[in-house]
């Protein structure tokens, strides 16, 4: 018997692989994807959405997601549980090596997305969507006139930091070192800024309030006095940076310095066949929408390719 061979094969199932999923299906080219660690991507995991088009009240991650889900599978797409934790992309076609399955491809979709680095608080992962967010241009508006918290000494957190501004009373920027990892103009920006205050040496042990469903503030401790107190704030955001899924393709792909894969007019890699979507590659905006903008192109991408390789 005759070893299947996919058309294309989708790695990831959040907004970009969907998407993509969705344009391949309609392509008729019966995708398969692989939902991955994260099924649903990070916007499973917010509650409202209010800025992806389409939707004047705003609209649940979840809901929106299932809905993606629901239009792919109308159109043929194949959903699996698994993530890809090998891949040979030396000769076409490709092959994946998913749990104990080898699945061969003649073309391939990363959407792995990028997963928020968090603190690994049990409070903390209770409470995203209710006050703890990695995403203040997702949520920020959410918390206009209120105190917020935003954690980390980079770039991101100061970025972050500036963005909340527009919406927060005041922002507290907590970091666990006295010195900042973040550029000198980006640190001086958040230092000069009147709403912006700092609170350095200092860790979050607990966010409150789990039984509440809602952040109304933090409990912390001051890594050099031993200090502990309670700092009375409505929501919590993550400034320490994402980690993208692309570790499957380490010395395969190319990769930037922090493992995002690099791509060349919009979603091309650097092989023939292979495309990348979504956060994998997108370390500038991650919004749902320039995820599913990114699959859309990629979809469209492989559909020529087949075409013009004999499919």
């Amino acid at each position: 018997m005759a070893e299947e061979i996919r058309d294309v094969v989708i790695m990831g199932s959040g907004c970009s692989g969907l998407t993509a999923a969705i344009y391949t299906g309609r392509a008729n080219l019966k995708p398969l994807v692989l939902e991955g660690h994260e099924p649903g991507g990070q916007l499973s995991m917010t509650t409202l959405v209010e800025n992806f088009p389409g939707w004047p009240e705003g609209i649940h991650g979840p809901e929106l997601i299932e809905n993606m889900r629901k239009q792919a599978e109308r159109f043929g797409a194949e959903f699996r549980i698994g993530h890809v934790s090998k891949a040979d992309l030396a000769q076409r076609p490709f092959t994946l090596t998913v749990g104990q399955e080898t699945i061969k491809t003649r073309a391939l979709i990363i959407a792995s997305g990028a997963s928020a680095r968090w603190l690994g608080l049990p409070s903390e992962k209770a409470l995203i969507g209710h006050g703890v967010s990695s995403c203040a241009t997702c949520d920020g508006f959410f918390f206009s006139g209120k105190e917020i918290a935003v954690i980390g000494g980079g770039d991101s957190a100061m970025e972050e930091a500036l963005f909340l501004t527009r919406f927060a009373s005041r922002v507290t920027l907590i970091h666990r070192r006295e010195s900042f990892r973040a550029s000198k103009i980006m640190l001086e920006r958040a230092r000069t800024h009147g709403k912006i205050h700092f609170l350095t040496n200092t860790v979050v042990e607990e966010v409150l309030d789990v039984a509440a469903k809602e952040v109304t503030g933090l409990k912390l401790r001051n890594l050099v006095t031993g200090r502990q107190w309670t700092l009375p704030v409505s929501a919590m955001f993550l400034g320490i940076g994402h980690e993208p899924n692309a570790t499957a393709f380490a010395g395969t792909l190319e990769t930037d310095d922090d493992g995002y894969l690099k791509v060349r007019d919009w979603v091309h890699t650097g092989v023939a066949g292979v495309y990348a979507c979504g956060d994998v590659a997108d370390r500038r905006y991650r919004q749902a929408i320039t995820a599913s903008g990114t699959g859309c192109m990629a979809a469209i991408e492989v559909e020529k390719f087949l075409e013009e390789n004999g499919r």
